[in-house]
């Protein structure tokens, strides 16, 4: 398999590559997206849709909107509550002309989830923030100053967001849960790999001798893309948001880093920083 490094022929491949797979009606095509197909904008949609938002997409968003953008079925989501099977559909990638109010809430979701983080009930203070006052007025006061500077975070399904800075090296996506945000993919290209990856038959079957079970595993050329782009390099960076993510433990990976030794046994109790309260 060759996985085209330009991005717009690699978007064109998972393209065809997906709605290959929709075109079946088997078990390898996931519910709700049987015929499915991917619909693109026209440059003059994007416009108004930078308008309507008033927000601006850098250019490699521009393309994935371009050749990708939304497809025009919804996914079938299955899963059981109190014993019960709940079905529910649910956008796969947001549509930007049919899905205002989703988009709207998603966009301000991502500063009234960190926002919370700063109320009395939570331990989230960042270093650079200071000295952590008592007045929850004052520490909303320090939160608003701070992500006002924070790169514009432009919403593409789910919880995923693409940091819309036109000046940075890296185009990194972002996956948001509160205050615990981790990087899809420093890229397009590596996101999408891991966002949709079942729908990219980029997966082979490796049976287990301990479990006598079949799981599966990626296949080698993009475990090499995700080393390759997940590995340590001091140009990645996220204005800002980099301090937030590395916040928690989870998120050094984000960057290349270890938080625990490789070699260590034993993860150590770490507290999370909590700056002194203001007299």
């Amino acid at each position: 398999m060759h996985i085209p490094s330009n991005l717009t022929e690699f978007l064109y491949w998972v393209k065809e590559r997906t709605e290959k797979l929709w075109s079946v009606d088997d078990e390898n095509c996931p519910k709700g997206f049987y015929g499915a197909k991917w619909q693109g904008l026209s440059e003059e949609q994007i416009d108004q849709v930078e308008k309507k938002y008033k927000i601006s997409f850098i250019p490699e968003h521009k393309e994935f909107l371009k050749i990708l953008h939304a497809i025009d079925k919804k996914e079938i989501v299955e899963y059981e509550y109190d014993g019960e099977l709940i079905t529910e559909e649910r956008d796969f990638f947001y549509n930007w002309l049919a899905d205002e109010k989703e988009v709207e809430e998603i966009i301000k979701g991502s500063y009234n989830w960190m926002k919370h983080d700063v109320n009395e009930k939570s331990q989230v203070w960042l270093n650079s923030w200071g000295i952590k006052s008592a007045s929850l007025e004052k520490r909303i006061e320090v939160f608003e100053e701070w992500f006002s500077h924070v790169p514009a975070l432009l919403p593409l399904t789910g919880l995923r967001y693409i940091v819309s800075d036109e000046n940075l090296k890296w185009k990194p996506i972002i996956s948001m849960g509160s205050s615990d945000i981790i990087v899809m993919g420093w890229d397009f290209r590596t996101y999408l790999l891991n966002e949709i990856g079942n729908h990219l038959n980029i997966h082979i079957e490796v049976f287990d001798e301990e479990d006598q079970m079949f799981y599966p595993q990626l296949i080698d050329e993009v475990k090499y893309i995700f080393d390759e782009n997940f590995k340590y390099d001091e140009t990645k960076d996220i204005p800002y948001l980099k301090e937030r993510i590395l916040y928690w433990s989870c998120g050094w990976r984000s960057f290349g880093l270890n938080y625990y030794s490789e070699n260590a046994s034993i993860h150590p109790i770490v507290k999370t920083y909590i700056a002194e309260e203001e007299k």
